[in-house]
């Protein structure tokens, strides 16, 4: 946490495009924040929500350091922001936090893919995802 500072963005801000350089991260004291990812010809599919807690960025910890998703706040955010140059060189000198961290991140990639998969099914496939709500 002595890397993180506070950071704050009004609703309705863009935090990051897709594609865009990654090279840092959010996790959410206050507020919700939409994860959305382009669909040509429509407007940005949501994905999945995040509130307080919840880990916005992992793309700044693997190669070629692009977001995979778009993230907008929905509502007044409050977040503590940490540079993953920063980040980076700590991992390289305390291997303990390495582990944690890379199977935090690696869980929150899971949830991510599970939650992109079924909500694009919901919205293009044609029975849905399947998953009762």
């Amino acid at each position: 946490m002595r890397l993180g500072h506070e950071a704050s963005f009004p609703a309705g801000t863009r935090l990051f495009e897709e594609g865009q350089r990654a090279d840092r991260f959010w996790v959410i004291r206050t507020g919700t924040v939409n994860l959305d990812i382009h669909v040509p010809g429509r407007q940005a599919a949501v994905v999945e929500t995040l509130g307080a807690g919840g880990l916005v960025g992992w793309s700044w910890l693997c190669p070629p350091h692009q977001w995979h998703l778009g993230a907008q706040a929905t509502s007044p955010v409050e977040a503590w922001e940490f540079d993953a140059a920063e980040v980076h060189a700590l991992r390289e000198r305390d291997h303990e936090l390495d582990r944690a961290l890379l199977t935090y991140v690696v869980e929150v990639i899971g949830g991510r893919l599970r939650a992109a998969r079924t909500r694009l099914l919901d919205l293009y496939g044609p029975y849905g995802s399947g998953s009762a709500r």
